[in-house]
C-alpha cells in the first residue's frame, strides 16, 4: 500500500487538504511534528482478486483519536493504540474494486496521552498517526476475526479461557476445534478439543472454550527458570489462528514479591518509547523487569519480554497533572487486559504517574534544603479518588499500582531522586517510603554540546555538574549505583531505575538515544547483578559487607576485599532470595575499594572510587544525618 498524509484541522470533518505528501506507513513522518492532527490516505485497489471472499485493513499502533473514512463515508472511530483497528472493506467497495481510505489521528486532548504527550519525547517522535503496522489482510470465505486467550491458575490446573470470534460466509452447524501445545515443540505433549458452534450466512458470532492443563509448565523470568509457553491454536474449515501463552504467578503480599510462589527481588528499568532492542539491552543489564514510561507497549515488545524473561510492567497513557476521567480510564484498563493478558510476562499495570511534581526545582543538603523539601512535601496534595477507582477494573492476575509519585503524596509506588533531585545518593533510606520503587536516578549528557534536550532538565544537571559530557556520566554513574545499591540494602522488593534510553542529546537514560552506552549503563549492570557483594555505608569509615542473592539456590562462595586500608577474604552463605552481612571491613581516605565476590566458576566484582569526592562534582554541605526524622511509616500494599 502506498499512503500520502497532510496536516488537517481538527474539526472532525472529512479529510480534504490541497496536497498530500507521500508518507511511510506505519512511521513517524518527521515532517509533521508538532501537528495537532494528521491524516493519512491510501487507495486499496482490487482487494477481492481470486479466490478471496473478505478483506479487511488492520492497522495498529494509531496514536491519537483515529477516525476512518472510506469512499467518503466515515466508518469508524478509535481510540486505544494498542487495540487494533481492524476494518473491513467488502461492502465499501467502488464500482472499480477500490476503496479510498483516509485515517485522521487527533493528537489526545482527555489527558489520556501519555507520556508521548509531554516533553519527555521529541515532537518528531510523537507524531500523530499509524505507528506499529498496517496489513491488508485476505479470507477466502468463513474466517476467524480474532482470537484472546486469558491463563489462569488454579492449584495445580492450567485453565485457558478461550474467546473466538468468526465471520460466518455461509451457514455452520460445526465446531470450532482448540488444540494445546509446547510452543517450541519440544516438550510435553499437545491435546486438542471441540466445541460447537452456529452461524447464519453473513453472522458474526463469538465461542468461548476453556482447555483444562494438569501440571503445566510454567515461564519464568530468565534469572530464575525457562520461559515455558503454549501454542494455542483455533481452527475452523481450514482457518486457523495461533496465540502463544504461558502460565505465571506473579504477586505482592505483606511487602513480599513472588513469582509462582519463589520470593525474589525485581530489578527493572523503565523504557521512555519502548521498542524490542530496549527488552535485550533490558537483560544485558540484569534487569528483569521493564516498566514502560506512562505507555502501553507494540505487541512487538511484549513479544520480546517473553522470549527474553523479562516481566512487564506496562502503564496506562496517563501522566502529569490532569484528572483522568473514569469511564475512559477502567476502558483502557480493561482493553489492555482484554489484548495482552495472554501474556505470561505482563505482572503489572499502573494507572496515574507523577501526578504532581512538588520537587520541580532541585534542592540540595543544606539545613535550608531540609527544610525547603519538609514544606513541600508537605504542601503537596493528590485526589487519588479517580486513579483507585479506574484500578478496580485491573483483575487480581496482575499487580496494581494506581498512584506513582513522589514523596508527600499517598502512592503504591515511589519516585525518588536523591543525589538529583534532592539530598545525596547517600541518603536513600532516609526518603524511602515504598517498598516499591518505580523510578530512581540521575541524567547526563551524551554529547558535549547538545542541542535537543527532550525531557532533560538541565537546572538540576548544572547544580550537580560542572564540565561536559564525561564529568556527567561520571556523576550519574556514581548517583545511580550509590541508589540502586542503597534500595537493594534496604531490602527493597520492586526497584526501577529511570530511565534505561535517552530520546534526545541528554536525558535520565543509561544509553544515548542510539543504544550508545553512557558510563551508568556498567553502573546498572553492575548494580542489578543477581548475586553481588556491596557495601552498606561507601561513606563511613568502616562499613559492612553484605551479600544480594536474589535467586532460588543458595549461595555460597568466597568474599575477597581490597584497599589500601584492608584486605581479607571470608566465606559466604546465603540463602534464596537474601541478604547477608558477611564480613566489617576498614574503608580508606583515598583509592579505590574492590569487592570480589566468587561463586562456583564465576567472580563479581563491585568496585568503589573511595574518598574521591573530588571525582563527583558535588555543591552545598552534607550534615549528618541529612534528613534526621524524614522516613514516613511504610504503608502495606496487598493485590
Amino acid at each position: 500500500m502506498q499512503w500520502r498524509g497532510a496536516e488537517v484541522e481538527s474539526d472532525g470533518t472529512y479529510p480534504e487538504p490541497e496536497s498530500w505528501t507521500p508518507v511511510d506507513v506505519p512511521g513517524r513522518p518527521a515532517r509533521f511534528a508538532g501537528a495537532d492532527t494528521v491524516a493519512y490516505r491510501t487507495v486499496i485497489e482490487d482487494p477481492l482478486s481470486g479466490p478471496m471472499a473478505h478483506a479487511v485493513l488492520e492497522l495498529r499502533g494509531c496514536y491519537g483519536e483515529a477516525t476512518v473514512w472510506c469512499d467518503g463515508q466515515r466508518v469508524t472511530t478509535h481510540d486505544a493504540p494498542f487495540v487494533p483497528l481492524r476494518i473491513p472493506l467488502d461492502e465499501r467497495l467502488d464500482a472499480d474494486g477500490e476503496t479510498d481510505v483516509r485515517v485522521v489521528c487527533r493528537r489526545p486532548a482527555d489527558g489520556f496521552g501519555g507520556i508521548y504527550g509531554t516533553d519527555a519525547i521529541p515532537a518528531a517522535e510523537s507524531v500523530p498517526g499509524i505507528w506499529w503496522d498496517a496489513t491488508l489482510r485476505r479470507y477466502p470465505g468463513t474466517y476467524i476475526d480474532r482470537v484472546d486467550v486469558t491463563p489462569r491458575l488454579e492449584d495445580d490446573r492450567g485453565l485457558i479461557d478461550v474467546r473466538a470470534t468468526i465471520v460466518a460466509d455461509q451457514p455452520i452447524d460445526d465446531r470450532l476445534t482448540v488444540s494445546v501445545r509446547p510452543a517450541d515443540r519440544s516438550r510435553g505433549r499437545g491435546m486438542m478439543e471441540r466445541t460447537p458452534i452456529e452461524a447464519d450466512a453473513g453472522e458474526r458470532v463469538t465461542v468461548e472454550h476453556t482447555v483444562e492443563m494438569r501440571d503445566p509448565s510454567l515461564w519464568w523470568p530468565a534469572d530464575l527458570g525457562a520461559q515455558n509457553r503454549y501454542d494455542v491454536v483455533a481452527k475452523i474449515e481450514g482457518m486457523e489462528t495461533t496465540v502463544t501463552t504461558g502460565f505465571a504467578d506473579v504477586r505482592y503480599v505483606d511487602e513480599t514479591l513472588t513469582v509462582n510462589g519463589t520470593e525474589t527481588t525485581l530489578r527493572g528499568v523503565n523504557l521512555l518509547d519502548a521498542t524490542t532492542d530496549d527488552v535485550t539491552r533490558a537483560a544485558e543489564a540484569n534487569a528483569n523487569l521493564v516498566r514502560t514510561h506512562a505507555h502501553v507497549p507494540s505487541r512487538a515488545v511484549l513479544e520480546a519480554c517473553e522470549r527474553e524473561g523479562v516481566l512487564l510492567w506496562a502503564d496506562l497513557p496517563l501522566t502529569g497533572d490532569v484528572t483522568p476521567a473514569v469511564e475512559r480510564g477502567q476502558t483502557l484498563a480493561s482493553a489492555l487486559i482484554e489484548h495482552y493478558g495472554h501474556a505470561a510476562s505482563l505482572a503489572a499495570v499502573g494507572v496515574h504517574d507523577d501526578p504532581v511534581d512538588p520537587f520541580e526545582t532541585p534542592l540540595g543538603s543544606g539545613l535550608l534544603d531540609r527544610l525547603r523539601f519538609r514544606w513541600r512535601a508537605w504542601r503537596a496534595s493528590y485526589d487519588d479518588a479517580n486513579a483507585r477507582e479506574i484500578a478496580e477494573a485491573l483483575p487480581s492476575s496482575v499487580l496494581a499500582f494506581p498512584v506513582v509519585g513522589p514523596p508527600g503524596i499517598e502512592t503504591d509506588a515511589a519516585t525518588l531522586y536523591p543525589g538529583w533531585r534532592y539530598g545525596r545518593a547517600d541518603d536513600v533510606g532516609r526518603f524511602l517510603n515504598s517498598d516499591v520503587v518505580a523510578e530512581f536516578g540521575a541524567g547526563a549528557l551524551a554529547i558535549d554540546d547538545p542541542t535537543e534536550l527532550a525531557g532533560f532538565d538541565r537546572r538540576i544537571h548544572d547544580s550537580h555538574v560542572d564540565g561536559g559530557a564525561e564529568a556527567s556520566q561520571r556523576y550519574q554513574a556514581h548517583t545511580l549505583k550509590r541508589v540502586a545499591e542503597g534500595l537493594r540494602n534496604e531490602g527493597t522488593s520492586i526497584l526501577a531505575v529511570y530511565a534505561l534510553r535517552d530520546t534526545s542529546d541528554a536525558g535520565m537514560g543509561v544509553l544515548g538515544a542510539e543504544g550508545d552506552p553512557k558510563q551508568a549503563f556498567d553502573a546498572l549492570e553492575t548494580a542489578f547483578e543477581p548475586v553481588q557483594a556491596t557495601l552498606a555505608d561507601p561513606s563511613a569509615a568502616e562499613s559492612d559487607v553484605l551479600v544480594h542473592n536474589d535467586l532460588d539456590t543458595r549461595c555460597t562462595g568466597t568474599l575477597v576485599w581490597e584497599s589500601s586500608a584492608s584486605s581479607g577474604e571470608t566465606d559466604v552463605v546465603v540463602d534464596t532470595n537474601a541478604t547477608a552481612s558477611v564480613a566489617t571491613i576498614e574503608l580508606p581516605t583515598d583509592g579505590d575499594v574492590t569487592l570480589a565476590l566468587s561463586t562456583g566458576d564465576r567472580t563479581i566484582e563491585n568496585r568503589y572510587p573511595h574518598g574521591g569526592r573530588d571525582l563527583y562534582k558535588y555543591r552545598g554541605e552534607y550534615p549528618d544525618p541529612p534528613w534526621s526524622g524524614m522516613r514516613p511509616t511504610t504503608r502495606d500494599t496487598n493485590h
